[in-house]
């Protein structure tokens, strides 16, 4: 991808998934069943705190201070039609 672009919208779907809009208007979809081992998502396993999901400085945020880089969500997810 050549730019950055910002997350717009996020919806928190079954098994970890985000459904996600992005500035350019795209919807995609991101697993991040992937990450929840790893730190600091493994703090967002239970479901109650992965559903908080929110989008704050153009990402996706949780409480705690944790996020994830909007490429990262660009490139590793799928888009949606």
């Amino acid at each position: 991808m050549d730019q950055l672009l910002d997350v717009t919208s996020v919806r928190v779907k079954p098994d970890y998934h985000l459904e996600l809009v992005f500035e350019n208007g795209e919807r995609r979809l991101f697993d991040m069943s992937s990450y929840m081992d790893k730190k600091p998502f493994i703090r967002l396993k239970p479901l109650s705190l992965f559903a908080c999901a929110s989008i704050d400085y153009g990402t996706v945020v949780w409480p705690g201070d944790i996020d994830i880089a909007p490429e990262t969500l660009y490139d590793r997810s799928i888009p949606l039609g």
